[in-house]
């Protein structure tokens, strides 16, 4: 396989998966912010930060509030990590590697495209807006649901595997992170509104009726943090989506240098203890350590496989 055309796949991948997130966190933040108090003051600009675009976002805007977030987060083209500009790459990443995906995918990557366009002012006010996201999420799944099915799993799938993962895996840390920032300032389950925050956490990641299956205790802080960092059987754990990475990783040629990172930070991951980190308060260390690991991994893989890129 060309190294163009393997960057594109995996970037294909890492633009849609980054989109699904954005939906999903705005859309479970719109949530909580319905449940809560009217008095209760919430911060938007903490979704920005989520992204790591939290400098750009200040260089174009003064004021941090819900709609000047919610149209960065979602529609404006100079920020690289807007759902938009997320489609609009991916689309881009498709059309130029249509030879190794299902014509169906193209189809539906590009009604997506489309339909931003047409929507995209309606779904940043209030009224439209989870329909709008709703929307989004359902498609950048109809799309990987056609790419797992009817596409070949070859080395092109590994490469959109990698991407989807890695993406995934990174976007949790940071939500995780929010959570724990909360929590660690006296936000715990005991606390009124606690309960509110961590399950919004949970939804960030479609979590919440996974976490009840399968820890069946009341959402509180450390178990809301052990569960999305190291439940491996959920598919968007940080643990299961970095050995997803790994074994993707696994079956590529010259892997010895990316593969070796992802199966530290996999172990790095599965050894952590959460409440011992919650004790002496570097929760939040950890999790930034485990970024910069998931953030060497992509150097790895790029410098591996896509000799000139860009990042993104």
């Amino acid at each position: 396989m060309l190294s163009r055309v393997a960057e594109r796949l995996y970037w294909m991948a890492r633009y849609l998966e980054r989109a699904e997130n954005n939906a999903r966190m705005i859309m479970a933040f719109n949530s909580l912010a319905l449940d809560m108090p009217r008095e209760t003051q919430l911060s938007w600009k903490g979704l920005v930060a989520v992204t790591g675009m939290g400098a750009l976002f200040d260089q174009h805007h003064q004021k941090a509030d819900e709609r000047n977030c919610v149209k960065f987060l979602m529609a404006d083209g100079y920020n690289p990590s807007s759902i938009a500009s997320c489609i609009k790459a991916a689309r881009e990443n498709v059309r130029t590697t249509r030879d190794q995906i299902p014509t169906d995918a193209w189809e539906v990557i590009n009604e997506l495209y489309r339909y931003i366009l047409e929507h995209i002012d309606q779904g940043i006010g209030k009224r439209a807006r989870y329909e709008f996201l709703n929307e989004i999420v359902g498609r950048c799944q109809m799309l990987n649901g056609l790419l797992a099915g009817c596409m070949s799993h070859d080395t092109g799938y590994d490469f959109i595997r990698v991407g989807r993962n890695l993406e995934r895996a990174d976007m949790a840390t940071r939500q995780i992170e929010v959570g724990a920032l909360q929590f660690l300032d006296g936000w715990d389950g005991t606390e009124t509104y606690g309960g509110l925050l961590w399950t919004s956490v949970l939804r960030y990641q479609s979590a919440f009726q996974m976490y009840r299956h399968n820890v069946r205790r009341k959402v509180s802080g450390p178990l809301v943090i052990r569960f999305l960092l190291q439940n491996e059987p959920f598919p968007r754990s940080v643990l299961h989506s970095l050995s997803e990475v790994a074994g993707a990783l696994g079956r590529l040629p010259r892997n010895e240098i990316p593969l070796r990172t992802a199966l530290q930070a996999v172990r790095h991951t599965r050894e952590g203890d959460v409440d011992a980190l919650i004790r002496k308060e570097d929760v939040i260390l950890f999790l930034e350590n485990l970024q910069l690991e998931i953030g060497e991994l992509h150097d790895d893989i790029a410098e591996t496989w896509f000799p000139v890129y860009e990042t993104a």
